[in-house]
């Protein structure tokens, strides 16, 4: 079965445990930051932070709420860069991973098209623009750890329970468990259904589209709304062929036709000269 990752909003304490986690496992350079006020650098994820964590400010009445959400590759059910990758670079596994992993899984045929970056509804695949011969890097849900019967190394490092690693079918009976015994969560699993299901799950006490969230968005999968229109190319190509060919005949035609009275011209006009 898929394998999947609650996010609890209302747990995270903003540590970045999991993003130094991240950083440390899949041996990712460090980020130069600045002592600033901004609690969300790097703020968003790229080809070297795959994960990051945003901090939100919400004001509801007389309450004021700092919310600290994970952000990492959110793992499609039915991932659109997989489906953009004609060189089928990213592949999604059976655990629920979308990876791109040419070294071990032997597909190093990424051509730098960035075809998944514009694909992707979440802008999550980032480029490795400093490298002479870079690839399009983003969160492998540690997938390496999977095949070990692992959990992810951010959900190891959340010190609060915030991620809870799973199946992700039991997980979404566990948000909705947490969320029918709580009335401060909304109503609503983020991940559900967005974009056809993604492997990461959120509950929340705030509306998501405060947190940053895409909430008026699609419950059909990106790949989707591709098939509408790719499932008629065989149609297409008998109907455009069989097009091609009767206008071959009929030129081929039209030229036997038009040589025929070329070659009867001479003997028509030798006629007309006889009778004279």
């Amino acid at each position: 079965m898929s394998k999947g990752v609650l996010v609890d909003v209302t747990r995270c304490i903003g540590c970045r445990s999991c993003m130094v986690a991240c950083k440390t496992w899949n041996d990712l350079p460090a980020s130069k930051t600045e002592f600033t006020n901004n609690w969300d650098a790097p703020g968003k994820t790229d080809a070297y932070n795959w994960t990051v964590v945003n901090s939100s400010i919400v004001e509801q009445g007389d309450q004021v709420k700092w919310r600290f959400v994970k952000r990492q590759c959110m793992h499609c059910n039915e991932p659109a860069c997989e489906s953009a990758c004609f060189t089928h670079s990213f592949v999604k596994t059976k655990e629920g991973a979308v990876i791109y992993k040419p070294t071990e899984l032997k597909q190093d045929y990424c051509v730098g098209c960035r075809y998944c970056m514009i694909a992707c509804p979440f802008g999550v695949p980032s480029f490795q623009w400093d490298k002479s011969l870079p690839f399009v890097q983003k969160c492998r849900f540690c997938y390496d750890r999977m095949q070990e019967n692992m959990k992810p190394a951010c959900v190891t490092a959340c010190p609060t329970g915030a991620l809870k690693y799973g199946e992700r079918d039991e997980l979404l009976a566990e948000a909705w468990k947490r969320i029918n015994s709580n009335s401060n969560y909304i109503k609503q699993v983020y991940g559900e259904k967005e974009y056809g299901g993604t492997s990461w799950l959120y509950i929340s006490d705030v509306p998501f589209e405060q947190l940053g969230f895409k909430t008026n968005v699609s419950t059909r999968s990106i790949p989707s709304y591709t098939w509408d229109v790719l499932k008629w190319t065989p149609y297409i190509f008998v109907g455009w062929g069989a097009i091609l060919t009767a206008l071959h005949f009929y030129t081929k035609r039209r030229a036997e036709v038009h040589h025929e009275e070329e070659m009867y011209e001479p003997v028509k006009t030798m006629e007309n000269d006889n009778d004279e």
